[in-house]
């Protein structure tokens, strides 16, 4: 009877890996579209007429010269350390360089636009690039027509 049980049980182990299932795929390309094509803009019609030329150009008056005012004198800065010569009414009238200063310098101490200084000196040479000690800048717009 041993034998017809072993028998039995060797009937329900599995006989060997399971059997392998073959699928077959089918792939069916998909055709790309093909674009439409864009229609080409047409150019406006020609039959606007064309700008008128410009006017000739009128020459303007010169413009004026604008003068900030007298100098006013806001104290010894880095560049313009020496005292000026004051009228009766505390205004600058004259200044005159001392080692260190430079024209640029002065112009600011005196609230001065460095042009209008050089109009106001033209005994100064080089635009302002070049003073000397003793050297004597007018600080009296009025002295020069400019008031």
């Amino acid at each position: 009877m041993l034998g017809a049980t072993a028998l039995l049980l060797t009937g329900c182990a599995p006989a060997g890996p399971p059997p392998v299932k073959t699928v077959m795929v089918t792939v069916t390309p998909t055709p790309t579209p093909t674009p439409t094509p864009t229609p080409t803009p047409t150019p406006p019609p020609a039959a606007e007429p064309a700008p008128a030329p410009a006017p000739p150009p009128v020459p303007n008056e010169a413009a004026p010269v604008y003068e900030p005012g007298p100098a006013v004198d806001t104290g010894p800065i880095t560049g313009a350390t020496g005292t000026p010569v004051v009228d009766g009414s505390g205004m600058p009238v004259r200044y005159v360089v001392v080692a260190g200063d430079s024209f640029f310098d002065i112009a600011q101490r005196f609230d001065l636009p460095q042009q209008q200084l050089l109009r106001m000196n033209p005994q100064v040479p080089n635009f302002g690039e070049t003073v000397y000690i003793g050297d004597e800048i007018n600080l009296d717009w009025t002295k020069v027509g400019l008031g």
